[in-house]
C-alpha cells in the first residue's frame, strides 16, 4: 500500500481522540504539563502568544525540546555572537562554512576540504555510561555526514570524578567501552583526546566527542528545505521510544542529589546501522539526488523538520502516520520528541525520488516519504488525518527565548586567586633526590599517567590513513593518498586553570591545542569548541561562561583562527548555588585543526635515535599556581594560571612549522601539564630512548630555580630534537621567528639524566622505572 493510500485509509477510519489545532483553539483553559517538559511559565505563555491559542500536545512537545537549553542555546546565544563579530578577513581565508550549520568546513588545499566539530553527551553518559557515550559518538558522526563528508577520524575528551570514588569506575568503564565500541564498529580511527580525573566532575562527567570528515569543495551539503513540491524523506532506523526528550531535556536541567531531575530513556545506538547509513548517504550525494539534508539527533523529528523548514524559503507539511515506527503505541508528541539514533532527513525533488529510493533500497535502509515542501511559510503536521501542528517553523527552530542572564564575579574568586602556592606555603623540593621523586610521582599520577589503558581499547589506525595518534601531541590523518596532504587535530582544556580565571583558562586551552598542532608540523587553521559549565541560572557559573567566551573570542582573533562551530553544555552542577564547589570546573574544550602538506613528514612527540640535540624553545617563569605539581603533591588549587602570550604562541608555531617544512626536526613535544620534567620523560618513553640534559642554561637565562625549571607550566614552550648537523639551521629558524632557544643536551641511553639541580647535583631516572610508574597507574586502578 502506498503512503497516500495509507493516509486516505487513516482519514476514513474512526478518528482517535487527538489534541488537534481545532481542539486547542476551543479549549484554551486546558491544563498542560509544560513544567514537566522543562518549560518555564513565561516560556509557555510566550508559546500561547505566538500561536494565539494554547499549543496542542504535539506542538508543546516540539517547543519544549527545541526551546531547551541544549537545542536553543538560549542562555549563551547572545554571547556566542562574539565569535562571529570578531572574525577578520584573515580568519575567513580558509573558511568555507562557518557557525550555524551542522559543522564547519575548512579549505585544506588542492580542492579538498575537511569538516569537524565537537559536541557533548555529558548528562546521558552519567545516567547510562555505555549508551550515553556511544550515542554521543554516533551523533557527532551524523553531523559530519550531513555536511556531505566521509567521516575519517574521531577523538574523545573525557572527564571523570575522583579516581578513588566508588562510582567513578562504573562511569569510566561504561564510557570508554561505549566510545570504543561505537567508533571501532564504524571503522573510524580514534586519533587522540583527553582523560582527566577530578572530584568536581563526580556527578557530572564530561563526555565530549569530536569527528573529522573529508570532502571535495563541490560536495558540501547544507540543511534547508526549499523548492515547492520537493519531498521530505526520513531514512535510516525506525523511530522508537528510546531517548524521548533525552539529550534535549536531560542536558538542559541539573541533577539533584545525584539523580537527574528528569530521567528519560537514554538513546540506544546501533553502530552497524550507522555504518550502512554513512555509505548510503555518500552514494546519495554522489548521485546528486539530495537537495538538503539534516541528521536527527537531539529533538529528533521536531528538530529536523523545523530547522529544515526554517532554513528554507517556504514551508513544509508532514504526514506523521508515514513515519516508520519500532513501537506503534507511540503518540504524536513521543514520535516528534524521540531521539532514536541512526536517522537522517533529506529533501528530494520528485524527479529524483525514484533514484533516491533505489539507492536506499540497495543499502537496505528503510525509507519513508513523510512530507512535502510548500509555500505556506508554516510547518504543518497531520496525524490520523487531523491537524496537530500548525506553527511558524522559525519560532520553533531559531526564534526561541534568548536570555541575558545576570552574571557577576563570584564572591569567592578573589580569595581563590589570593591563595597562591607561595601564600599557602607549599613545600618545594630542595635536593636532586626530591626533584627525582617528584618527577616520578607526577609521571604516575592519574592525569599525567599513560592513557594506553584507554587508547588500547580504541582502533587508532583503521583505514590506514593515521600518521600520528595518541600519545603524540596531535593526531594526524592523511586526506589525499596521491599527495600525502593531511590535517592535524588536537583538543585541550584545563579545568583547574578555568577555575582560577575562566578567561585565561579558555585562552590557555586554545593556546595548548594550537601548540600541539604546530608540534606535529601542521599550520593551525580553525577551531571548534565545547563549552562545559554549570547552571546559567547561577550568576557565578554564568560569569564563568561569559568570561571564557570573551577570552576565547579575543584569542582566536589574535591567533587568526576562526571558531567554525561547536557546542555548549550547561547545568553541569549539583551543589548549592553561590558556593565555590557548586559546579564543575569551567571546562572550555578547544579543538584546533591544522593542515600539513605531507603527513609522511609529520613530527612525532618522542625521539627515536641516539645522539640528537635537544633544544628548548621558549622561556620559563616561576608559574606553579594551578599546576600538576600543586595538585598531585599538595592537593592545592589557588592563585593565577600561567600568563598567556599569544604573540609568543604564534611565533613558536611559525618556527615549528617552518622547521618541519625544512626537514630539520626529528621530534617535538609541547610543554604544558607537569612542565619540562614531564615533557622530557614522555619524549624519552615514546620510543625508549633516554636523554642527558642540563638545567644550567634555563636557570641562568630565565632566573628560575631548578625546581621551577622542571615543573613550571609556562606557556609557548616546546622541546625539539634535531640532528646535530641541522642544529644551527633550526636555531636560525627559531631566532628568525623571535623564539628564544637553548640547547639542553642530547638523546641516548636507557635513562633520563638531569644535571644542574640544586648545588649542581644530577639525578637519573631509568626508563624502565619510569615506564612502570607511567603505564601501571590506570590498569592498577581500573583493572
Amino acid at each position: 500500500m502506498t503512503a497516500a493510500a495509507d493516509r486516505a485509509e487513516a482519514v476514513s477510519a474512526p478518528r482517535p481522540q487527538l489534541d488537534t489545532v481545532e481542539t486547542a483553539a476551543s479549549t484554551p483553559d486546558e491544563v498542560q504539563p509544560y513544567a514537566e517538559l522543562g518549560l518555564k511559565p513565561d516560556e509557555y505563555q510566550r508559546i500561547r502568544d505566538l500561536l494565539g491559542r494554547r499549543p496542542t500536545a504535539a506542538e508543546l512537545a516540539m517547543y519544549s525540546v527545541m526551546w531547551s537549553e541544549h537545542c536553543s542555546y538560549k542562555s549563551s546565544k547572545v554571547h556566542l555572537k562574539k565569535f562571529g563579530d570578531r572574525v577578520t578577513e584573515e580568519m575567513k581565508e580558509h573558511l568555507l562554512v562557518g557557525i550555524g550549520e551542522n559543522a564547519g568546513v575548512v579549505d585544506v588545499g588542492d580542492g579538498w576540504a575537511v569538516t569537524f566539530k565537537v559536541e557533548s553527551h555529558n548528562h546521558p553518559s552519567f545516567v547510562e555510561p555505555y549508551q550515553g557515550a556511544a550515542t554521543g559518538v554516533g551523533g557527532i558522526v551524523r553531523d559530519i555526514i550531513s555536511m556531505g563528508a566521509r567521516p575519517v577520524a574521531v577523538m574523545d575528551q573525557l572527564r571523570f570524578g575522583a579516581v578513588d570514588h566508588p562510582d567513578t569506575a562504573r562511569v569510566v568503564h561504561g564510557v570508554v567501552s561505549g566510545v570504543g565500541g561505537y567508533g571501532n564498529s564504524l571503522g573510524l580511527p580514534n586519533i587522540g583526546g583527553e582523560l582527566v580525573f577530578d572530584g568536581s566532575y563526580q556527578g557530572n562527567p564530561l563526555v565530549n566527542a569530536l569527528c573529522l570528515g573529508v570532502l571535495r569543495h563541490e560536495d558540501i551539503h547544507l540543511a534547508n528545505a526549499s523548492g515547492v513540491g520537493n519531498k521530505v524523506v526520513l531514512f535510516g532506523a525506525r523511530t522508537g521510544g528510546d531517548g524521548i526528550g533525552g539529550a534535549s531535556i536531560l542536558a538542559s536541567e541539573t541533577f539533584e542529589d545525584g539523580v537527574p531531575a528528569k530521567r528519560p530513556s537514554v538513546q540506544v545506538g546501533d553502530p552497524f546501522m550507522e555504518k550502512v547509513l554513512i555509505e548510503c548517504c555518500l552514494e546519495l550525494y554522489a548521485a546528486q539526488v539530495v537537495e538538503g539534508i539534516q541528521d536527527l539527533g537531539a529533538a529528533g523529528i521536531s528538530c529536523a523538520t523545523s530547522e529544515l523548514a526554517s532554513n528554507g524559503d517556504g514551508g513544509m507539511h508532514v504526514w506523521l502516520d508515514d513515519v516508520l515506527l519500532r513501537d506503534p503505541t507511540l503518540n504524536a508528541g513521543e514520535i516528534l520528541m524521540s531521539e532514536s539514533q541512526e536517522r537522517m532527513m533529506a529533501v528530494v525533488t520528485p524527479e529524483k525520488l525514484e533514484q533516491f529510493l533505489a539507492i536506499t533500497g540497495k543499502w537496505d535502509v528503510e525509507t519513508a516519504v513523510i512530507g512535502e515542501v510548500n509555500d505556506s511559510g508554516r510547518l504543518t503536521i497531520d496525524h490520523h488525518g487531523q491537524r496537530i501542528v500548525d506553527v511558524d517553523p522559525k519560532t520553533v527552530a531559531h526564534e526561541g527565548p534568548v536570555y541575558e542572564r545576570p552574571y557577576a564575579r563570584p564572591a569567592w574568586q578573589d580569595g581563590l586567586q589570593a591563595d597562591t602556592t607561595v601564600a599557602a606555603g607549599l613545600a618545594r623540593p630542595t635536593s636532586a633526590d626530591d626533584l627525582r621523586a617528584t618527577a616520578l610521582r607526577l609521571l604516575a599520577s592519574p592525569n599525567l599517567a599513560s592513557k594506553a589503558w584507554v587508547t588500547n581499547q580504541y582502533d587508532r589506525f583503521v583505514q590506514g590513513n593515521t600518521a600520528l595518534a595518541q600519545p603524540d601531541d596531535g593526531g594526524v590523518v592523511r586526506v589525499d593518498e596521491a599527495t600525502g596532504r593531511g590535517v592535524a587535530l588536537a583538543t585541550d582544556a584545563n579545568g583547574r586553570y578555568g577555575k582560577l580565571d575562566p578567561r585565561t583558562g579558555a585562552q590557555l586551552a586554545l593556546a595548548e591545542a594550537y601548540r600541539n598542532v604546530a608540534t606535529a608540523g601542521a599550520k593551525p587553521l580553525a577551531v571548534t569548541d565545547c563549552l562545559n559549565f554549570g547552571s546559567p541560572e547561577h550568576p557565578d557559573s554564568m560569569w564563568q561562561l561569559v568570561e571564557a567566551i570573551e577570552g576565547l573570542a579575543d584569542a582566536c582573533q589574535e591567533l587568526g583562527v576562526p571558531v567554525t562551530g561547536g557546542n555548549v553544555s550547561l547545568y553541569n552542577g549539583t551543589g548549592e548555588p553561590g558556593q565555590i564547589d557548586s559546579s564543575i570546573h569551567p571546562t572550555p574544550v578547544v579543538g584546533v585543526l591544522g593542515v600539513i602538506d605531507d603527513v609522511r613528514t609529520a613530527v612525532p612527540s618522542g625521539w627515536r635515535a641516539e645522539g640528537l640535540s635537544i633544544l628548548l624553545l621558549g622561556r620559563t617563569a616561576d608559574e606553579l599556581d594551578g599546576s600538576a605539581w600543586a595538585d598531585v603533591e599538595h592537593g592545592h588549587l589557588g592563585g593565577l594560571p600561567p600568563r598567556v602570550d599569544l604573540a609568543a604562541e604564534r611565533a613558536l608555531a611559525s618556527a615549528l612549522v617552518e622547521a618541519r617544512e625544512q626537514g630539520l626536526v626529528a621530534a617535538a613535544h609541547d610543554l604544558s601539564e607537569g612542565g619540562l620534567a614531564q615533557g622530557l620523560l614522555e619524549a624519552s618513553l615514546r620510543y625508549g630512548v633516554g636523554a642527558d640534559v642540563a638545567l644550567d642554561g634555563v636557570t641562568g637565562r630565565d632566573g628560575v630555580t631548578p625546581f621551577a625549571a622542571l615543573f613550571s607550566e609556562s606557556t609557548a614552550r616546546a622541546l625539539v630534537a634535531v640532528d646535530p648537523e641541522h642544529e644551527s639551521e633550526l636555531v636560525a629558524v627559531a631566532e628568525a621567528a623571535g623564539v628564544p632557544v637553548l640547547r639542553l643536551g642530547r638523546t641516548g641511553g636507557e635513562e633520563l639524566a638531569v644535571a644542574g639541580g640544586f648545588d649542581g647535583e644530577t639525578f637519573t631516572v631509568p626508563l624502565a622505572e619510569a615506564r612502570e610508574a607511567h603505564e601501571g597507574t590506570l590498569p592498577r586502578i581500573f583493572g
